[in-house]
């Protein structure tokens, strides 16, 4: 079987098996489920214009496409008036979902709401929609690919500007853009190959094909590379920079989070070790979601059970960070004269801390000096002096808004910065799927060897698992278990 013909056959047997259990016309509130001023519920399938007519209590009504109309809402099994509102009417193909759809907007209350989807169940051949259902139709109807349906429902969760912005990005096509012409690219070259394997002696094809093709091979795969040595931006950005708090005990930690948080997050007192837990709180520093994490105070030695596990947590918390702040009294950064003695620095303290070296390795790391309240202006000038430090007082918020400037720096440098000409990896499936596909091309440009003509048949084989790869990130191809996790997050009425 062509390649072609495989993908194309993969992706109808998924369709057929999806829409002989979805001919049922579903219906959900899409707006929130609390008192508001106007709700929004949805209703798409084959029996949509039949359920609009029922609930205007007109069986002749034939509104037009994509206008507004201010009706009478009614219940069809007593013909009591609901409510009064807007009603919109989208036919397929030229909806959301690709199906007949309308829209029915009215007043927020409880009441309204329970009373409408209500009205929509009683009637033939409509049922309640399952979560992420109207996008699973839209997926299914060529509308969206699964990059598109991730994007969306990232949108939906965005809770920070660059959020947003990156979510934007994807949810319009920016990442199916890109991965869907290495699709077409690697599809061709397949194609290409079969090709020379069918009908190269018949029809005299040139052996500069084969050469062509390993060229627009080793230029994909090097597209690719570019695109998977992104830092883990894109993913930084949609989970959030995970930002630990580290240091000895009594340094200040516990107070920087509460400086950092404008509230009283961690319990601060003047006994060492207070906190013994891990305490995580998730905040938007310029755009950037951060979840910091406040941590037990470190040292070698101790009695204290309690403690010991404590210490265990924060190394455990600071293995799965990607931003670490290592705090410090600013005293003891006053013999520190040049950066070769910072670097000094850090690392007696880290071991200070007992905190192996390589736990801090792929981590950006930023000394901050607390307590320079207590410092004399000539020492602050000194101290100033150092490079790559930050300076604070969580007493009295000397060099706050520096810091946190510098913090927002950061971010930036590791979240990046959304651009749809170069859209970034979200998701880890992304990742794995396209490292997979490189792993395939290489074995092929390994394995073909023009001059001992090897099996071309099972070297073209490797081009169609690249391609494979490629579709189970976008859902050209059987991905059930995928769509399953992809579809799970949405909620009920999207």
């Amino acid at each position: 079987m062509s390649l072609l013909r495989s993908v194309s056959n993969g992706f109808t047997n998924v369709w057929r098996r999806y829409a002989s259990n979805s001919g049922c016309t579903i219906y959900s509130l899409s707006s929130g489920h609390v008192k508001c001023g106007v709700s929004v519920i949805r209703v798409s399938g084959p029996q949509t214009k039949q359920a609009l007519r029922a609930i205007v209590n007109n069986m002749e009504y034939e509104p037009k496409q994509r206008q507004a109309y201010l009706k009478s809402f009614y219940h069809p099994a007593n013909k009591d008036m609901i409510d009064k509102g807007l009603l919109l009417w989208f036919p397929g193909p030229a909806s959301f979902t690709g199906e007949d759809a309308c829209e029915f907007q009215v007043h927020g209350s409880l009441a309204v709401i329970a009373a409408m989807l209500d009205a929509l169940g009683q009637l033939p051949g409509l049922r309640p929609a399952q979560p992420g259902e109207f996008t699973k139709r839209a997926f299914f109807g060529g509308k969206l690919d699964l990059t598109e349906v991730e994007g969306l429902a990232d949108l939906i969760h965005a809770e920070t500007e660059a959020q947003r912005k990156q979510a934007l990005l994807q949810s319009t096509g920016a990442l199916a853009r890109l991965y869907d012409s290495w699709r077409k690219r690697l599809i061709r070259c397949a194609a290409h190959l079969e090709a020379y394997i069918d009908f190269a002696e018949e029809e005299q094809i040139e052996t500069g094909v084969i050469l062509q093709l390993t060229r627009e091979l080793e230029a994909v795969k090097r597209e690719i590379r570019v695109h998977l040595n992104d830092q883990r931006q894109g993913e930084l950005l949609r989970d959030g920079v995970r930002t630990v708090i580290i240091g000895a005990p009594n340094v200040g930690k516990s107070s920087l989070l509460n400086l950092l948080c404008q509230r009283s997050v961690s319990i601060v007192t003047e006994k060492a070790g207070t906190t013994r837990d891990i305490i995580e709180t998730t905040h938007n520093f310029g755009g950037y979601p951060v979840i910091f994490a406040d941590t037990a105070g470190l040292r070698k030695h101790t009695t204290d059970s309690i403690e010991v596990e404590g210490m265990a947590r924060a190394k455990q918390c600071l293995g799965q960070s990607d931003l670490i702040l290592l705090l410090t009294d600013a005293r003891d950064l006053l013999a520190v004269k040049n950066n070769e003695d910072l670097a000094r620095h850090i690392e007696s303290y880290l071991q200070q801390l007992d905190i192996p070296l390589e736990l801090c390795q792929g981590k950006r790391l930023q000394l901050v000096a607390n307590k320079t309240d207590l410092l004399t202006a000539e020492q602050q000038q000194q101290l100033g002096q150092l490079a790559n430090v930050l300076t604070l007082s969580c007493v009295n918020s000397e060099n706050l808004p520096q810091f946190l400037g510098s913090l927002e720096q950061m971010l930036q440098q590791l979240c990046g910065t959304p651009q749809a000409e170069h859209p970034r990896i979200t998701h880890m499936r992304y990742r794995q799927q396209l490292e997979r596909c490189i792993e395939h091309i290489e074995i092929f440009l390994l394995d073909y060897r023009p001059d001992v003509y090897p099996d071309m048949a099972i070297a073209a084989q490797k081009l169609r698992n690249a391609v494979r790869c490629i579709e189970r990130i976008t859902g050209h191809v059987s991905c059930e278990d995928i769509l399953d996790v992809v579809f799970k997050d949405f909620c009920i009425g999207k």
